[in-house]
């Protein structure tokens, strides 16, 4: 098979990392795809949000199939786009897009179909929202921009004056420039958060592995949200009874609101828990894979990712059945000095080639904000790399990933050196 990998960062590289593993695929090309990535794809210099483009490139190259990794384009419509060309795709129409495009959608839909989440309100003007605040006398509250902010759209208010200054940033001040035109103030939950995400072809789900992502920056979970410092696989607040009640009270829900509203997904429906005790809250939903929980997760698939990938896009899973290994996976993200808030690119990348030598088959370092320059792997994002490593054993697979990081060097990085601790 021809596939196109669409994206260009850590997540994409883990699945292009395992997609180039299967015996049915005939090429893999990626766009616009990094530095790691072209050692097991082709790199095609296009960007992920030029659909047009990307389409007919794609109609050229007779692609048997396409993977939408990152929310832009879906959001935008290349599933639609590329359907109405004849091509099959990995990913969810625009309609269904909003899951994860639109917090109000969300939100809404939720309660519409009866998924539990925070009670919420919604304004879409800055001295109502605000007025609304008081409410709260100085207690915890959440503020969400409305719509895509590259996972950073989100704050954990401790206190009015914090509150007011996200409001502020979000609709005055356009941090997230359109995202900022409404806002969801929604109740704050306590508890763990787990990330589940599910592949369905529209009727049918293979539900993987969960997962816990470290947002924020700082140790100990303090300080600003990034799109994610880390992650680890299984998380073990997670429990098979909370599975159970997932799959029954949030994704078939969830399949059937699609269904009736005449919502073709297929792709990935990725929800954000809030767990504690024994119940749980939906957090968010998105519709594409995690990042970096991709890279805490895949590397645990055992079997063929393409087979089960194809047959949700052509609307079939009935006989698609993944095996997983029963290993820990860890992956942590090493930034870029100053991320998420400024940072400087192009620092040179060393020890990566001293780490492969050591052919260590359970560690393995995804690309996530990487180039070339001159021959030499240089920075070029506020997530530079992910280093993954899996074992048996939680704590092993933890050293282990650390091990690697502390042989990878430039200038000003930076990883919290507390992943999986809520585990431990």
């Amino acid at each position: 098979m021809r596939v196109l990998l669409v994206g260009g960062g850590g997540r994409e590289h883990t699945l292009a990392w395992k997609l180039a593993q299967s015996p049915q695929l005939e090429k893999l090309y990626c766009a616009p795809g990094n530095a790691g990535i072209a050692s097991v794809a082709e790199c095609v210099d296009i960007a992920d949000d030029n659909i047009e483009e990307l389409k007919d490139w794609a109609l050229e190259q007779k692609i048997d199939l396409t993977v939408v990794g990152p929310e832009v384009p879906l959001v935008l419509g290349i599933a639609d786009i590329f359907r109405q060309a004849g091509l099959k795709v990995f990913g969810p129409d625009s309609n269904g897009a909003q899951l994860e495009g639109s917090k109000v959608w969300s939100k809404r839909k939720m309660k519409e179909w009866g998924i539990p989440t925070a009670g919420f309100t919604i304004f879409d003007d800055f001295e109502d929202a605000r007025n609304h605040l008081s409410r709260f006398y100085g207690g915890q509250v959440v503020i969400k921009a409305d719509g895509l902010a590259a996972g950073k759209g989100v704050t954990v208010a401790s206190g009015p004056e914090e509150a007011e200054q996200a409001l502020y940033d979000i609709m005055i001040e356009r941090a997230f420039g359109e995202a900022g035109n409404r806002v969801v103030i929604e109740n704050c939950l306590n508890g763990e958060e787990v990330s589940v995400l599910a592949v369905t072809d529209g009727s049918n789900l293979v539900i993987l592995p969960s997962s816990q992502d470290h947002k924020a920056i700082g140790e100990g979970d303090k300080g600003p949200n990034t799109g994610g410092m880390g992650a680890y696989s299984p998380a073990p607040v997670y429990t098979p009874e909370l599975a159970r009640k997932t799959e029954k009270v949030v994704f078939k829900p969830l399949l059937k609101g699609f269904k009736d509203m005449g919502i073709d997904f297929r792709g990935v429906i990725y929800a954000g828990l809030m767990v504690s005790k024994d119940e749980f809250n939906v957090l968010e939903f998105n519709v594409r894979f995690g990042d970096p929980e991709t890279q805490a997760i895949i590397p645990r698939l055992d079997s063929d990712l393409l087979p089960l990938l194809l047959a949700a896009a052509e609307g079939d899973l009935t006989d698609v059945e993944p095996r997983w290994k029963d290993d820990h996976a860890v992956c942590v993200v090493m930034a870029s000095g100053g991320y998420p808030g400024k940072y400087e690119k192009g620092k040179f990348i060393e020890g990566l080639d001293a780490l492969e030598k050591t052919v260590d088959k359970q560690v393995a370092v995804f690309h996530a904000g990487t180039a070339l320059r001159d021959g030499h792997l240089v920075t070029a994002g506020g997530r530079v790399l992910g280093v993954t490593a899996w074992d048996s054993d939680l704590r092993k697979a933890v050293d282990r990933a650390y091990r690697a990081c502390e042989q990878i060097k430039f200038d000003g990085c930076y990883y919290r050196k507390d992943i999986a601790h809520r585990a431990l």
